[in-house]
């Protein structure tokens, strides 16, 4: 019987962003557990993927009864540093405004756990991992991964933890979802759910935002069919116009005008061409060209084919209260006012269905000008909902509150 194997691998030498991504793809500087033939994954695309690996890190100390563990899920091209700095970029960890002591998400009361997502690429198993068939990367070969898909597997990390139920699951986006499958999947495992600027199923909008990130990627003449590792290359032009227009969709209208305006990059007069002349396009070319030095492509395919499929009420007849029919889990569920990617009316779908199934729930919408990525960003009524949530949840759980840690933010 093969048992999981769990690693703590340090971070490499001095190499380029894009080698160190590449490096972390195969062997993260996090936590990883890899599960053998013995522990298969069912997958909705069919069949079984095995074995398969999951990279994961955590913060805090899991207390003694193991009743203080959160799970928190990373968004599209996120990944398993959330509070600690990215091996691969040096930056803070995408969610370190939220987790850590004092903050919100306490890690001085929380054991938080957070991992990569299946078809990922900082570590988990994903198109750029060697398929042991092949002894060569996956690239396609790997079957499409779905949100449910990313939960069991998430399952089984949280069974190798030893944590029978989590005291909440917390997502925004993409993180979202998962958190809402989690509680509809697992209710018996689930204390609380906060679920973030997401919905219940893709927009058609959506779907269509991104396969033209897709339709990028893959006109690229470096995609190769995927199998743009055999040739040493990557399809960065494509890669690049994905994130450009994915990124607009990140910001609202409002954010954009403050930001840059009509302003001209660096001149005062027109130049008559096709060169980033304003602001925003540059802005944009930059984070472009920046994200494909640490992300995938062929990932970036998966993890948004994967939210595309994510549909909850279609595995419940269509009614989305059914998912959530005798949970007794306590739900918050956030919008934000600027969010068009995410509007608040995807929210209030949800919030309607758990008043519906009887649920606990809820519900506050944020006013901001940051629009979806608003999440990420500070915004103090933003971390004020969910530390209240999480003090509620304490008290329901019979557990005294914690310290009121006030943090200058300014």
């Amino acid at each position: 019987m093969n048992s999981p194997t769990d690693r703590n691998n340090p971070e490499t030498g001095a190499q380029s962003r894009e080698e160190r991504a590449h490096q972390e793809a195969l062997s993260p500087s996090s936590r990883s557990v890899t599960f053998g033939p013995d522990t298969p994954l069912k997958l909705d695309a069919g069949g079984e993927l095995s074995p398969f690996t999951i990279a994961y890190e955590t913060y805090g100390s899991l207390n003694e009864d193991r009743s203080n563990a959160i799970l928190v899920f990373h968004a599209l091209t996120g990944d398993q540093y959330a509070a600690s700095p990215s091996p691969v970029t040096g930056k803070p960890g995408w969610w370190s405004t939220m987790i850590g002591p004092g903050k919100p998400i306490d890690t001085e009361r929380y054991f938080v756990i957070c991992s990569n997502v299946l078809g990922g690429c900082s570590g988990s198993t994903g198109p750029a991992s060697i398929n042991p068939a092949t002894s060569k990367p996956y690239g396609l070969d790997l079957p499409v991964i779905t949100v449910p898909d990313m939960v069991r597997a998430q399952t089984k990390l949280i069974d190798y933890l030893g944590i029978n139920k989590l005291f909440s699951v917390i997502g925004g986006s993409m993180g979202g979802m998962q958190a809402m499958q989690w509680a509809a999947a697992y209710p018996e495992r689930v204390n609380s759910a906060i679920l973030i600027a997401t919905a219940s199923h893709h927009s058609s909008q959506n779907i269509a935002l991104y396969e033209v990130g897709r339709q990028a990627v893959m006109a690229d003449l470096d995609w190769h069919g995927g199998r743009y590792y055999d040739y040493d290359v990557t399809p960065k032009k494509g890669l690049a116009v994905a994130r450009m227009a994915a990124h607009v969709t990140y910001m609202s209208e409002q954010s954009l005008q403050n930001k840059f305006g009509r302003n001209l990059q660096n001149s005062t007069e027109k130049g008559f061409s096709f060169d980033a002349e304003f602001e925003i396009e540059s802005y944009l070319h930059h984070q472009g060209m920046t994200f494909v030095d640490r992300f995938d492509a062929n990932s970036y395919l998966y993890v948004t084919r994967a939210m595309d499929y994510f549909d909850l009420a279609a595995s419940y007849d269509g009614q989305l209260a059914k998912a959530f029919m005798g949970t007794k889990a306590r739900f918050c569920v956030v919008s934000f006012t600027s969010d068009w990617h995410f509007p608040t009316s995807a929210s209030r779908t949800i919030v309607h269905a758990l008043n519906a199934a009887g649920a606990s729930v809820s519900f506050v919408e944020i006013d901001s000008d940051k629009g979806h990525d608003a999440f990420l960003l500070e915004e103090p009524e933003f971390f004020d909902a969910i530390n209240g949530f999480l003090h509620a949840a304490d008290r329901s759980n019979g557990q005294p509150d914690k310290p009121d840690h006030t943090e200058d933010r300014s």
